[in-house]
């Protein structure tokens, strides 16, 4: 592990045996699904495109619990890329731009990219 500067901030840059991979990307999402049967063939096809571009899910659902402030979450879903740059990657692919029509017809999703540190 090392540090080095990113965006102005130090972070920390990972090593996966000898190669340097830098930080990881992550992928947030705040999903109101309102179609269960559109969204599981959504999920198959999600799952495919986001492993193709190297991701994962950190979270998938799962218990919420609002600490503070008014944020009303749905599900929630974190992904995880080797960059910030994959994961923008991934947003902007023509895969992905293929299942907007599918992801439109069964939830309204809020979504942000971050870099890890």
């Amino acid at each position: 592990m090392a540090t080095r500067m990113y965006n102005g901030r130090a972070g920390v840059a990972w090593r996966r045996g000898r190669e340097r991979i830098g930080m990881a990307g992550y992928m947030l999402i705040d999903t109101d699904i309102f179609d269960q049967d559109v969204f599981a063939e959504f999920a198959v096809k999600i799952v495919e495109v986001m492993e193709a571009h190297g991701g994962r899910f950190l979270v998938r659902g799962g218990t919420t619990e609002v600490m503070d402030g008014d944020w009303v979450p749905h599900r929630i879903v974190i992904m995880e890329f080797e960059s910030f740059e994959v994961a923008r990657g991934f947003v902007n692919s023509p895969e992905y731009a293929a299942l907007q029509d599918l992801r439109e017809r069964c939830m309204h999703a809020r979504t942000m990219i971050v870099d890890g540190v």
